[in-house]
């Protein structure tokens, strides 16, 4: 059976995928970090701190397309 999606639906499974993959990177900079290879953990934390500035912006823009929908 052929399901369409809506868009907020669509775009919540990208947030979480974002999450995930959030979550993924923070216990392989603490692998990382635990082997001794501090620059390259900060390194992934600025990245890391990048996704979760964008994670708010998102979670907010979901629920005013949501409000909308």
């Amino acid at each position: 059976m052929v399901t369409e999606y809506s868009l907020p639906d669509i775009l919540e499974r990208m947030y979480q995928n974002q999450l995930a993959l959030e979550a993924a990177l923070m216990e392989l900079t603490l692998h990382v970090e635990a082997q001794g290879q501090a620059e390259l953990g900060d390194n992934v934390r600025g990245a890391l701190y990048t996704i979760g500035e964008n994670a708010g912006h998102i979670k907010q823009g979901l629920a005013r397309l949501k409000k909308l929908t």
